[in-house]
């Protein structure tokens, strides 16, 4: 997957502020509300909320409109919109029991079972 200016914007803004686990996923096929989810991690509250104060401002000085933040408020887990592309940065144990590549990842592809072999008479 390419990923565009706004995109990389938002990936160079959780690594200048140390997320873990940055993971983008392209979901046009599984949404018509945004193109890209990108999910990260933060090891406290303060680090959360500083990672999304700050991918706020990279997104709005590169040209997103920013729709909305959520969750600042308990800082376990906050959402950036920026129209587009949606930010979620989580602390570890919200993002292993929310698990939210698992939930937008597309699916697997499917191998069709093939039927068994007739028995012998």
């Amino acid at each position: 997957m390419r990923l565009n200016k706004i995109q990389k914007t938002a990936v160079t803004a959780l690594e200048d502020i140390k997320a873990r686990d940055i993971t983008v996923l392209d979901v046009r096929k599984l949404t018509s509300l945004y193109d890209t989810m990108i999910v990260a991690t933060a090891e406290s509250n303060r680090q959360v909320n500083a990672l999304a104060h700050h991918v706020r401002d990279a997104l709005k000085a590169a040209g997103a409109t920013i729709i909305g933040v959520e969750g600042e408020q308990s800082g376990e887990w906050v959402l950036v919109d920026g129209g587009e592309v949606v930010v979620h940065i989580m602390q570890p144990a919200v993002r292993a029991y929310y698990n939210l590549e698992e939930l937008w990842a597309p699916p697997a592809a499917q191998r069709r079972a093939k039927p068994p072999f007739p028995a012998a008479a």
